[in-house]
């Protein structure tokens, strides 16, 4: 076969929704795609299996938030109809119900950011303390998402900035903390204050409906994930698990420039490579840094080694008896000084749990360092215990079954001053390209989203290193409403003149 006909190899590393986006369309544009991943189960952070006794668990559960645009896209064009219909959520704090939270797409519209302002039904929190986040809303026009934005705000916590800008210890307390903790999973003097910004602003303050949420109606593994990889390898992709890199074989370029890929090792066992996406969290990209000999020769691998990650804990409870649940999804809060937590209702959620005859909760802790170390029975009881001050129902209720899963390291930590040590999607090998939660990117989203959103754009840098296949089309963020968008056109410009008037002498 002619050389310009064999298409091109494409190794890529982990097979989360980053490396299933990148597999799935390049395997489409005719590309020779092997995707390897560590574990035993394709998903990364977000693979479902089965307990002994057959039972359906998995690594926390996850929602899809209603800016998640290309997940939606790719649901819709794989033909799946995993997700439950939009779900309200309520939040706990040892003192009981805090505030439930409306499907605010089904609210009138006000313009952003009072409809999250005036919907939540909150049952302590005072108004006054409320209205002390007013001059916040400076920090979220100032915080554009761009590179120098990021760079002004990344040095600075997000508790600093908080009380910088006069927000009540109340109001920081039972509202801001809470959605740090369960969003950037760590207490806010451990979370970038850019981060924190850009976290709120995407799933909260950007648009009405952004706290909108769904979940799968089973495990996200078994609802989209099986049926993406049977996608992928009906296109040609090639899945493989139980591949664990640990070197790269890096040959000088034939010109002195750039040096590039040849061969993606694993073991003993290599894969010839023209191009190579990782698609991996920090914690497995470090790893891969610490065993390659290769990744260690440049700067920008070794400094990624600063980055931090957040252990998770995620249980299951099974229950003798049916306990009535107000509402499906919830956060918690107050009940441990460091840590926030999740619980849901599976029998409502999750369509194997449906005719349960006793409660199903899954219920996820981030920050959870100290839980960790805990046997599982003290980890239950300490669930079980929670819970009832949450729902007293589930103090006359007794545990039948239960899993434990510790996620150590497991969730990218946003941590002040993180931001210059991220990498961006190149690298200084010209073949190797970026993906993942943790890369910097301008799209603007998070979570599951921006890590398929990364994926895809790792893929068509591919495309375009080439020259072969149509690039996958990318959804923006819908874009800021007409006055946000007026309100940081005036700040730039006002920016812009005071800056050739006066002295560059403060901090960034």
């Amino acid at each position: 076969m002619p050389q310009e006909l064999t298409p091109a190899k494409v190794v890529i590393v982990g097979a989360g929704w980053a490396g299933l986006g990148a597999t799935y369309h390049l395997a489409q544009q005719g590309y020779e795609v092997t995707l390897l991943e560590a574990g035993p189960y394709p998903g990364g952070l977000v693979a479902g299996w089965k307990t002994a006794q057959g039972r359906s668990i998995e690594a926390g559960i996850h929602g899809f938030w209603y800016p998640y645009r290309n997940i939606f896209a790719l649901i819709a064009e794989l033909g799946l109809k995993p997700f439950t219909d939009w779900t309200r959520s309520s939040q706990y704090s040892p003192a009981g119900l805090e505030v439930e939270s409306p499907i605010f797409q089904r609210e009138p519209f006000l313009p952003t950011p009072l409809g999250t302002f005036l919907y939540p039904r909150f049952r302590r929190l005072p108004l006054s303390d409320r209205l002390s986040a007013l001059p916040l809303l400076y920090a979220m026009i100032d915080f554009d998402n761009s590179d120098d934005a990021w760079r002004r705000y990344d040095p600075v916590t997000a508790r600093e900035l908080f009380k910088q800008f006069g927000v009540s210890a109340r109001l920081y307390k039972d509202a801001f903390e809470p959605m740090l903790l369960v969003g950037l999973f760590a207490p806010g003097e451990q979370c970038s204050a850019a981060a924190a910004l850009g976290m709120l602003y995407y799933f909260i303050l950007a648009h009405q409906p952004n706290f909108d949420v769904v979940w799968c109606r089973g495990t996200v593994g078994e609802q989209i994930f099986r049926p993406w990889i049977d996608r992928i390898q009906q296109v040609g992709g090639r899945v493989l698990t139980n591949q664990r890199v640990t070197d790269l074989v890096v040959e000088p370029d034939a010109l002195g420039t750039k040096p590039k890929v040849s061969k993606v090792v694993c073991g003993e066992e290599s894969f010839a490579a023209d191009a190579v996406i990782f698609a991996v969290g920090v914690t497995g990209m470090q790893k891969i840094v610490n065993t390659s000999a290769s990744l260690r020769q440049f700067p920008e691998f070794c400094n990624l080694m600063n980055l931090g990650a957040i252990d998770v804990l995620a249980t299951r409870l099974w229950f003798d008896r049916k306990v009535t649940v107000p509402l499906p999804s919830n956060a918690c809060f107050g009940f441990d000084a460091t840590t926030g937590w999740t619980f849901f209702d599976l029998n409502t959620l999750h369509d194997e749990w449906r005719d349960e005859p006793g409660s199903v909760i899954e219920a996820d802790f981030y920050h959870a360092n100290q839980l960790l170390p805990m046997p599982d029975e003290q980890l239950i009881a300490k669930v079980h215990r929670d819970l009832t001050t949450c729902v007293p129902g589930f103090g006359a209720a007794q545990v039948i079954d239960r899993s434990v899963v510790r996620l150590p390291r497991a969730v990218t930590h946003f941590s002040p001053g993180s931001y210059h040590m991220m990498l961006p999607g190149t690298t200084p090998i010209q073949n190797v390209f970026m993906s993942g939660d943790w890369i910097i990117n301008r799209h603007g989203s998070w979570s599951q989203e921006k890590a398929y959103v990364t994926g895809l754009e790792a893929g068509n840098r591919v495309i375009q290193q080439f020259g072969k296949g149509t690039p996958a089309s990318i959804i923006p963020i819908e874009p800021d409403e007409p006055h946000i968008q007026l309100a940081r056109r005036l700040n730039q410009a006002a920016r812009d003149w005071l800056g050739n008037f006066l002295p560059n002498i403060w901090l960034p």
